[in-house]
């Protein structure tokens, strides 16, 4: 008996079947390809700020207040030290959550900047974060009372300004915030890391309230 030739409406079956199956697997696979990843000093500088975070939760327990100069004179009461804490540097300030033996990694604290190299290791008297090894911002005088969503240290800071260097990662602002959650602003054309279309750094922005009229920002040295 000859053999009955297959039915053209079952070839054009397995045809669509076939289509909407690459069409499916596209789909599965399409946001893997549109999700571009951060590029890895970005990675690294928001793990470092959500450490840090961490690090001044826990010196704000301990002494009342996040680094500050007032709080390095209760550090150097309560663990005597030859660190030098004193400056106007985000180093500086930094340098107490090393006397108050919250940390003692040097590595948190470095972000990739015009000016900053990777931390040595070396903690020591004289070499603790040196020139260089930071590359955060810092703003001095806040703590947990304020408004949670202010921030309190960042990167990549032109030193001097309230404006941000975009080459860094790719025209963005890497932001930690008091609630200790790290956001990526846009950078505009004028360096501003915008946030409800204003400068975050502007004591104009609505983040600041009235009642500040100066930021205390500390710069790496």
């Amino acid at each position: 008996m000859p053999t009955k030739p297959k039915s053209k409406s079952f070839g054009w079956l397995f045809w669509l079947v076939t289509v909407v199956i690459i069409i499916a697997l596209a789909g599965l696979t399409a946001p893997m390809v549109i999700r571009c990843p951060k590029k890895p000093d970005q990675t690294e500088a928001t793990s470092n700020l959500r450490q840090i975070g961490l690090a001044l939760f826990e010196f704000e327990a301990e002494y009342g207040s996040y680094p500050s100069e007032e709080t390095a004179k209760l550090v150097k009461e309560k663990h005597p030290t030859d660190i030098n804490l004193s400056g106007s540097s985000s180093n500086a300030l930094f340098r107490q959550l090393f006397a108050a033996k919250i940390t003692q990694s040097e590595q948190l604290f470095y972000a990739k900047n015009s000016g900053t190299k990777k931390p040595d290791g070396e903690i020591t008297v004289g070499k603790l974060l040196e020139k260089g090894e930071v590359g955060f911002g810092y703003i001095a005088g806040l703590s947990t009372k304020d408004n949670p969503a202010r921030p309190i240290a960042f990167a990549p800071i032109i030193p001097g300004t309230t404006k941000f260097d975009p080459k860094p990662f790719d025209g963005k602002a890497v932001i930690l915030r008091i609630d200790n959650s790290v956001t990526s602003l846009n950078i505009d054309e004028n360096g501003n890391a915008v946030s409800g279309g204003q400068n975050i750094l502007s004591p104009e922005h609505p983040v600041w309230g009235e009642s500040v009229t100066n930021l205390d920002i500390r710069y790496p040295e």
